[in-house]
């Protein structure tokens, strides 16, 4: 045992958020000891072997319903020694009974700074309300949908945008960016609650490392 975070990240598509955990916190702050997709053509599952980490697909039409997807998903991550799950562009909800086999310990990145436009096209729904200022969000996992309470937040300018490619190159190095930093924060013990306000995260970037003095 590396005395660091075991992480799990969860995928749908072409894994740039998990590479960019690959290349930053992986075997630093935090190990990234499983990779599952929701398909096997996700690219993202070329990044895990490229790397040596084990992976494995919990596609939804191989289960009788999501709640068995997800039992058979929360075993999985847990015979891993899973402390963290992150979702780095996972397309499916995961259910109350999941998030409670790692409770406040799943969070997510979404392209918008929630409570703005949450659930799927999130940069098209931006575009069609005429916003000029866009932005990322990484919270933390509830059950609703992107519904949870805020870890960071950070935004961009983008006054003439109307094609959502050009705000995903935009906001695509926030993500990868931020994503990472989240999971230090998290493996330093840098965040709580506030305990006047249980959905404010408080962040405090001095926590020692886990298993520094």
């Amino acid at each position: 045992m590396s005395g660091r975070l075991a992480i799990a990240v969860l995928v749908s598509g072409a894994g740039t958020n998990l590479q960019a955990l690959l290349d930053s916190v992986h075997g630093h702050e935090a190990d990234i000891v499983a990779v599952a997709s929701s398909g096997a053509d996700a690219p993202a599952l070329a990044r895990a072997q490229a790397r040596g980490v084990p992976s494995a697909v919990f596609a939804r039409s191989q289960y009788r319903d999501r709640l068995t997807r997800d039992r058979e998903l929360a075993d999985w991550l847990a015979a891993r020694g899973v402390q963290l799950v992150v979702l780095a562009g996972y397309m499916e909800l995961l259910s109350g009974e999941f998030l409670a086999r790692f409770p406040r310990a799943v969070i997510n990145v979404h392209p918008s700074l929630l409570p703005a436009f949450p659930g799927l096209r999130a940069i098209e729904q931006a575009l069609a309300y005429g916003v000029k200022v866009f932005g990322v969000t990484v919270h933390f996992v509830d059950e609703g949908v992107d519904s949870g309470p805020v870890i960071l937040q950070r935004a961009v300018e983008l006054p003439g945008a109307r094609d959502p490619d050009e705000v995903v190159r935009a906001l695509r190095p926030l993500e990868h960016a931020m994503l990472p930093e989240a999971v230090r924060l998290y493996a330093r013990e840098g965040l709580a609650s506030d305990p006047n306000n249980p959905r404010r995260v408080l962040l405090d970037v001095r926590a020692p490392r886990s298993g520094e003095g």
